[in-house]
Parts: structure tokens; sequence; C-alpha cells
């Protein structure tokens, strides 16, 4: 899969599940039950001991579910290479590194880097990004993306951190092309079944809330690179 083609997923799934658990183990269970719901991006974050081996799991059924598999959380071009290697198709970093923006995309793998700025903005579509991680997203509002789509209607914004089923569509109808969401996704400790069906409540929720018809954007207001 190309980096396009990565990226064509997460603009029609609209969500992506960041995936933080405590041991790889309940990182399985979790991705696995919201997998189950409905999910078909998920992001497993280095903060997950042995993520480089959940991904690899992940990916070695990703095709039997149509899941698209990526990192998280990556901040060394060491850890982007591992990701790749056990089967990442999208690589995504909490700020903007441009070593490992351009690491990430020669091997036509889809780079999201943080940004927060206009600056960082720039600078990482220089660097070869085709889309970007907002992040914290919490630290502005969904009008924050009309700001920056304004003189650079190319980007295509990525916010998480502070997203959930309660605001996923106030971000979207402001022209994100896809949400990342963890929260009530990942897994805390150990999992029961009630655990199990509490994760796989939380995908259908979230699911809901960014298929919901009012949070397609108009096509109008976001030009295609």
């Amino acid at each position: 899969m190309t980096a396009e083609q990565s990226l064509e997923v997460i603009r029609r799934e609209r969500m992506v599940m960041v995936l933080r658990a405590p041991t790889p183990e309940t990182a399985l269970a979790g991705a696995r039950a919201a997998i189950d719901a409905g999910i078909r991006v998920v992001e497993v974050t280095f903060t997950v001991p042995g993520a480089v081996d959940v991904i690899a799991e992940l990916s070695r059924s990703s095709p039997d579910d149509g899941t698209l598999i990526g990192a998280g959380t990556v901040r060394t071009t060491e850890q982007a290479d591992a990701a790749i290697s056990a089967g990442a198709r999208f690589v995504v970093s909490p700020g903007l590194d441009e070593p490992l923006v351009a690491r990430v995309t020669g091997q036509d793998v889809l780079a999201l880097p943080g940004i927060l700025s206009p600056s960082e903005a720039m600078r990482a579509l220089a660097a070869g990004a085709r889309a970007l991680k907002l992040f914290p997203a919490s630290a502005v509002d969904p009008g924050y993306i009309g700001a920056l789509l304004g003189p650079m209607p190319e980007l295509e914004i990525v916010p998480s951190g502070g997203v959930g089923p309660g605001n996923a569509r106030a971000w979207l109808d402001a022209g994100a092309v896809a949400v990342g969401m963890g929260g009530a996704l990942s897994p805390s400790g150990p999992l029961d079944q009630a655990g199990l069906e509490a994760i796989h409540e939380a995908a259908r929720q979230s699911l809901v809330a960014v298929r919901t018809p009012s949070a397609t954007p108009d096509p109008s207001t976001k030009e295609r690179p």
C-alpha cells in the first residue's frame, strides 16, 4: 500500500484509533475489540510496551479485516524504520522532525508529523508530509483549522489530543479530513469481558459520531493537492 492509498483510507474512515495500553496483550485485545466494532484505522503508539510486536501482529491480520495499521508517538528514525518493517503503513509523531518525515516518506509510507503553528505546517509540507497531525487539539478550537486552511488550503489535517465523540463532528465540519481518538478506546489495565465490551461500545459511539451525515464537510471548502 502506498502513502497516498493510506491517506485515502484515513479520509474515507474519518477516524484514527489512537491505541495506548500498559501491556502488549491488552493492546492487542483492545485493538481487536475496536476492530470488531468497525474501526478500520489503528495507530499503535510507541508508549505501548512491545509496540513493534503489536504492530506486526495486527498487520498480519489486517489483510483479512481491511484494517490500516500505523505507528504513533514515533520520535526517532530508528523507531520509524522498526515500525515500517513490522508493517506500519503510516507513522505519526507528536512534533515536527523534518529528517523523520523524509525518512518515512522516502519509503512511500504516510507521515503525519505533529504541528500546531502555521510555521510548523509550512515546514512539514516542505519536508514532504502529505498530512499533518494537529496536536494537541485541546490547545485550540475547531475554528483554528479554518484559519490554517485559509492560506494553505492543501493541508490535510487530523486533529488529535482532546478529541472524542462529543466534539469530533465539530472538527470534521471545520475541515479536518479525520480525527484521532483515544481515551475510552485505550485499555488502562487487564481486560475482562466487561472491559472488552466497553471498548467495543466506545468504538461504536466514536464511529457514529464521525459518520453522521452532518460531519461530512462541504467539498467546496477544501481543496485537494
